[in-house]
């Protein structure tokens, strides 16, 4: 009888675990759901055969037989290089390039989405994860070869994952891995966007998670680092010649700047011109507002640190790009928008369905568990007890239980009342006006980002099709490769006829003009000059042709002019 009794509660434990396991495994579709959708809106909207941008060129043609590799200044990592490696270091099809680059993005989004369970509901991460996968800049960068779309999903899961790190050992490896990828990518990105969890380690002394912080930028970083001794004077130097690239760090407003880019400039150098339309620009301003509710609901909730947390690092990987730097991009504030998505999510979600009703209390409490002790049977009364002793008279001795009538094990599939730890939460109240009034917003704020995506895309394509166009006319007057390109677009441009590119002056600059002019005597050069402006010395005899808004000059050793 014990032998069955055992092996019944053994199969029962059995058939608990499993259902729990499915029931994970369930909760899983929401986030894995969005971030299906978001890789099949990348291949839709922004197309694979969109091709390579200025930087994308710069980053793929280190590992890529195209052409030469394009100058690689300071402030860049190798990180996005080696990503794009598998499929760059042996085809040159921009169509398979983003869509292997789109697949990858949404897997990494599951990824950190999946990081904070247990954190937030389910239905919050679904949530967060479509609000920052539908922004066009998500949108538009995430099938890029650009590094910023890393460094947001990375610090999202390193938020999760150091929350996490003190009751899961498991989580440690996520937060090596994840510090790992942004010093992979951008290493000063990294720090300005863990600073708060570096902080925090050093404050509650919690040094396991911090040592593991700490060895994860430091192994995401160490080729960085290397290379600025390597190649750059040192990483003092590579520091410097880095800040001076991007116009020198300093007090520089930029908020307004980045304002001026949310209407669809990649760049925004100089940064000039009207605001668009302050409906493009209305969820930017909301954004602040509804930080502060979620953490008004955190704290009512008494769970502000998973809240807390991921704001102050969205605040400090914002900082630079906003008040450091004198030009905007919208991608440089891809980690702080992927970073406020869970938290402003579970603010819309507390406007739109009210707090959440407490579950019901348990009313089988288990020992050690908060409830009351259970009450000892006679046969198991405290040794102290006078009816316990062996000279205790009659009628305090216990009388012994009668028989026990047997009892039908339920299984788990018949049992009234399921486990504590797996009963459905209660879902909240709704309140239909403010839910109307927050699906009104989204969906608005949804046909704006794609309208937005759809004119960046547009105007990313005409100016790939003018450098295709470009590097045509180069071919067809006898510039091929080996050859080299300078001037105005050298670098897309150059990439596209297969070409090396050089500058003489600017971020780039890698010659000068007596290298360029000895160049010219054993291989073709080609010069592009805006439409109207003088061109350099060098190039002044060079027979040209106009192509489009520029004037190619060239020269051809041994034809004839």
């Amino acid at each position: 009888m014990t032998g069955s009794a055992h092996a019944t509660v053994d199969a029962a434990n059995r058939e608990h675990t499993r259902r729990a396991s499915a029931g994970s495994g369930r909760a899983l579709w929401p986030t894995a759901a969005v971030a299906a959708a978001f890789t099949l809106a990348q291949l839709v909207l922004v197309r694979p055969g969109l091709g390579l941008g200025w930087d994308e060129t710069v980053y793929v043609s280190q590992v890529s037989g195209h052409a030469p590799a394009s100058f690689f200044s300071a402030p860049r990592a190798r990180g996005v290089s080696l990503l794009v490696a598998p499929v760059a270091a042996w085809s040159s099809s921009t169509a398979l390039l983003r869509t292997y680059l789109a697949l990858l993005s949404g897997l990494a989004l599951f990824l950190a989405l999946r990081a904070w369970r247990g954190l937030f509901p389910v239905r919050v991460l679904a949530f967060g994860g479509a609000l920052f996968a539908s922004l066009w800049v998500t949108l538009f960068y995430g099938p890029q070869a650009m590094p910023n779309y890393w460094v947001a999903v990375a610090a999202l899961a390193a938020v999760a994952c150091f929350l996490r790190a003190p009751t899961d050992r498991s989580a440690l490896w996520g937060l090596a891995g994840s510090a790992a990828l942004m010093a992979w990518m951008r290493p000063v990105d990294a720090v300005w966007a863990t600073a708060p969890l570096l902080a925090l380690g050093l404050a509650r002394r919690n040094r396991r998670a911090l040592l593991v912080l700490l060895a994860g930028l430091a192994a995401g970083a160490a080729e960085w680092v290397a290379e600025a001794y390597t190649s750059y004077g040192g990483l003092a130097r590579r520091l410097s010649d880095g800040s001076a690239i991007q116009g020198g760090l300093g007090w520089h407003f930029a908020v307004v700047d980045q304002l001026r880019a949310l209407g669809g400039r990649t760049l925004c150098r100089p940064c000039t011109g009207a605001l668009p339309h302050p409906l493009v620009t209305l969820w930017w301003w909301t954004l602040p507002a509804l930080a502060a509710l979620a953490l008004v609901v955190a704290r009512r909730g008494r769970r502000p640190a998973a809240t807390v947390l991921p704001l102050a690092c969205a605040a400090t990987a914002a900082f630079p790009y906003l008040f450091l730097i004198g030009y905007a991009a919208p991608r440089f504030l891809l980690p702080a928008y992927a970073l406020l998505a869970i938290p402003v999510a579970d603010a819309l979600a507390h406007l739109a369905t009210g707090p959440r009703r407490a579950q019901p209390p348990d009313h089988r409490p288990a020992p050690g568990a908060g409830g009351r002790r259970p009450a000892l049977r006679p046969d198991r009364r405290s040794p102290r007890d006078p009816a316990r002793r062996p000279d205790a008279p009659p009628a305090l001795r216990p009388t012994p239980d009668p028989a026990p009538h047997p009892r039908p094990v339920l299984s788990p599939s018949r049992c009234p009342t399921a486990s504590p730890d797996h009963r459905p939460a209660p879902r909240p109240p709704r309140r239909p006006l403010a839910l109307v009034a927050v699906g009104a917003g989204l969906a608005t704020h949804l046909a704006v980002q794609l309208v937005v995506l759809l004119h960046v895309v547009g105007a990313a394509t005409a100016a790939h099709d003018a450098w295709g166009r470009t590097a045509a006319e180069m071919r067809r007057r006898g510039v091929r490769p080996p050859c080299l390109v300078t001037g105005q677009e050298a670098i897309p441009v150059g990439f596209a006829a297969g070409c090396a590119s050089a500058a003489t002056s600017g971020p780039n600059a890698n010659t000068t003009e007596d290298g360029i002019i000895r160049t010219a005597r054993r291989t073709p050069v080609a010069t592009l000059v805006p439409a109207g402006s003088a061109p350099p010395r060098y190039a002044r005899d060079w027979p040209s042709v106009p192509v489009g808004a520029v004037r190619l000059y060239y020269v051809v050793p041994g034809a004839a002019s």
